[in-house]
């Protein structure tokens, strides 16, 4: 038996050295550029994945949202390559209704998770796309970006990462990705007619296309009875926050006047 074993382990030593799969030396420097965060934002399963994706080619050395323009160059050096610039992102939260400007349609006493109330008629919120504030995102962000304020998700932008593990865990689908140099925001989801927003939400969108049509530089346009910025366009004037009649556009700096919705 004992012989048996002994040529067992040579045949499989052999067949390790005969069959062994050679890893580019580059792998595991570029892997020692990156952060460790395992965060899954640039798309791959952990910064392993994501090391064997930039030596084959699969994706680019700026693509670690976490690491951001430093990691990049890192990579890009390893690689033999010029650091290309990349644009910092962050999420964004669209939403403002918070429970002194929104209805609510019942109780929750539940669990404090966004999925499972959100499967209750779509939450006791008075908007069916409304922030939950249950904090599925709070509980994803590894960076502790996000919090719960007066029920509704905001973003820290000086800590996300853009790592986009909070746009994958909300049931509303109301956290975006946007520009960090972005200024205006359309702080609400809703898809409903102006009249039910209204009934709602104070500081809702109701798509009265003012902000469209007073915008010089055409980055603002409705679609499903919400406003949208095209952030490729947007030169953050402010006109568009001055034209809305909610609020539902505001600007970062100013202040906008809050409006207690009917209950």
């Amino acid at each position: 038996i004992g012989g048996l074993g002994v040529l067992f382990g040579a045949g499989l030593g052999f067949a390790g050295v005969k069959f062994k799969v050679e890893q580019d030396e580059r792998i595991p420097l570029v892997r020692e550029c990156l952060p460790g965060a395992n965060c899954g934002g640039c798309g791959f399963a952990g910064c392993d994945a994501f090391a064997e994706a930039v030596v084959s080619g699969k994706a680019k050395t700026n693509g670690c949202p976490v690491g951001g323009a430093s990691v990049g160059a890192k990579v890009a050096a390893v690689m033999g390559l010029e650091a290309s610039e990349t644009e910092k992102m962050v999420a964004f939260v669209k939403c403002n209704g918070n429970c002194e400007v929104s209805s609510s349609k019942y109780n929750y006493y539940g669990m404090e998770d966004c999925s499972m109330e959100n499967a209750l008629a779509g939450g006791a919120k008075g908007c069916s796309y409304g922030c939950l504030g249950d904090g599925n995102c709070v509980k994803a962000c590894n960076f502790g970006a996000i919090s719960i304020v007066n029920g509704v998700a905001v973003v820290d932008k000086e800590k996300c990462t853009a790592c986009g593990q909070c746009v994958a865990v909300c049931p509303k689908q109301l956290i975006e990705i946007i520009p960090y140099k972005s200024k205006v925001h359309v702080s609400c989801n809703s898809k409903d007619n102006g009249k039910n927003v209204r009934a709602n939400c104070s500081v809702g969108c109701i798509g009265c296309t003012l902000c469209q049509k007073n915008c010089k530089f055409d980055a603002v346009y409705i679609e499903n009875f919400l406003a949208k910025i095209d952030y490729s366009k947007c030169v953050s004037c402010g006109i568009c926050t001055q034209k809305c009649p909610t609020k539902a556009i505001s600007k970062e700096g100013s202040q906008n006047k809050v409006i207690p919705v009917d209950k």
